[in-house]
């Protein structure tokens, strides 16, 4: 059954929900909300919505509900794999005046936010009162709290520390159909029932919208050391981060930079931070924190014994807040950089952290054989190492012939070395196609038995994640 269009009576519901003024029908808006950014990718939606309440959405989704308009949720507009794109048109419903925290609990360690708060800005709340909340996307700055829950969001602690599901301990939902429900409790343990819960976090938008969020915190680390460790092999580099862990060292951060994307962003901020020449591969970023410096001391000693095996440059400390913060920058705004160089969309692959070596190895191998240069950054001490591809005459990977063949290869290698296709941006509109190398077919018929219990008529961030049948 086809999706119902947005008429001029829905429009007037609309704006006696959530006030004329908070409602959008032209095309500047329609243009600013009909992206994010995964690629050149633009979808016009057919009305923009931002509600302030639950009660506003519920409303919104009862009416959307009934006339099967399709709906599309959408938080800071960072995503990657085009969850925000409002590619079935309906409309789309930003989040951004959701943007309080209602609460810090330093008694309970938690914090309860609403999914419009800015990561960072949440972070750096928190932080005030001596707590921590570490997923880090390398969005922090821009991207919402909200969308950190739709993608399970991770970053560099995450290697550490864990990705956004480890924080998450409740959420208010609105549902397709218009109910709203909290799916837990604000409480540490939970074995009652279905979890909920979890099952909201890195779905994408598919299955509610979230109004409310309760989020586990943990005390601040008093210390924290970083180091910049340069190698002539893209390889050794590698396989110095599973040497690490296997020395029983737990990094906060370890991040890899191949050369060619560090000359990118270097270029584009203007940093001359990091030495960049031509006999070097790859920069390892590795940094250890904690409330004991002679333990991180130790540490750091060890490590960079380690490091050495491996071939290692000369490894460069951080003496101050005010170096840390450059190799940070120049790290956080390494895909944004390359993207504008020319490179398409961001492949977001996950593998054990010791078969990184041979998944570097192998998608250079693949590059040969189609005629494509590679990239590759990102976090290595947990496997998931983003790659960015650039092929002449390709401006945008997807729904192109060619590189859907070059991605179906690429993502049959990750799945051969016991990885998956996506570690943190989600699989969106823009990865749906490769769910089957990943997933047999019993597990793609439960996930869409899922979908329709939650949204029997395929309304919300529909024909994401994969198409209902």
């Amino acid at each position: 059954m086809p999706l119902g269009i947005v008429t001029e009576e829905h429009i007037q519901t609309f704006k006696g929900i959530v006030g004329a003024a908070f409602v959008f029908t032209d095309e500047e808006s329609k243009e600013q909300y009909g992206h994010d950014e995964t690629e050149r990718l633009l979808y016009l939606p057919e009305v923009i919505i931002k509600p302030r309440s639950a009660a506003e959405i519920s409303a919104i989704m009862h009416t959307c509900n009934a006339y099967r308009i399709a709906v599309t949720p959408r938080g800071g507009g960072t995503g990657l794999s085009g969850g925000a794109l409002p590619h079935l048109g309906g409309v789309l419903l930003s989040m951004e005046r959701f943007n309080t925290i209602l609460q810090i609990d330093e008694r309970n360690l938690q914090v309860i936010t609403e999914p419009g708060v800015i990561t960072e800005v949440l972070q750096n709340a928190v932080k005030e009162k001596g707590l921590f909340y570490p997923p880090d996307p390398s969005s922090r700055g821009s991207c919402f709290i909200g969308g950190n829950i739709a993608e399970n969001s991770g970053g560099p602690k995450a290697v550490k520390y864990g990705v956004v599901k480890d924080y998450v301990l409740n959420l208010e939902v609105v549902l397709p159909t218009g109910e709203i429900i909290w799916t837990g409790a604000n409480v540490l343990k939970n074995s009652t029932g279905y979890n909920l819960t979890q099952l909201m976090v890195g779905s994408e938008g598919t299955l509610g919208i979230v109004t409310k969020i309760v989020l586990k915190l943990i005390p601040l680390p008093k210390y924290d050391l970083l180091v910049l460790a340069p190698f002539r092999s893209l390889e050794k580099a590698s396989e110095a981060v599973s040497a690490i862990f296997r020395a029983g060292i737990t990094p906060s951060a370890m991040e890899l930079v191949e050369i060619d994307a560090l000359k990118i962003v270097s270029a584009m901020v203007d940093s001359v931070a990091v030495p960049v020449t031509d006999d070097i591969e790859a920069h390892l970023i590795i940094e250890v924190d904690g409330n004991n410096m002679d333990i991180l001391m130790a540490d750091m000693e060890a490590i960079a014994g380690i490091l050495q095996e491996y071939e290692a440059g000369e490894i460069f400390f951080a003496d101050d807040a005010q170096q840390k913060a450059e190799l940070w920058k120049l790290r956080r705004r390494t895909a944004e950089a390359v993207k504008i160089s020319g490179y398409t969309i961001e492949e977001d692959t996950v593998v054990p952290r010791a078969e990184l070596p041979a998944l570097i190895r192998l998608v250079k191998a693949l590059g040969e054989k189609y005629g494509f240069h590679a990239v590759f950054y990102g976090h290595a001490g947990d496997g998931n190492l983003h790659i960015r591809i650039k092929k002449a005459g390709i401006s945008n990977s997807f729904g192109n012939e060619e590189m859907n063949i070059i991605l179906r290869e690429l993502f049959i290698i990750v799945k051969g070395l016991g990885g998956t296709i996506s570690g943190e941006h989600g699989i969106g509109l823009v990865q749906k196609n490769f769910m089957d190398i990943v997933f047999d077919e019993a597990n793609l018929r439960l996930m869409r038995s899922i979908k329709k219990a939650f949204d029997p008529n395929n309304i919300l961030n529909a024909g994401k994640i994969f198409d209902l049948e």
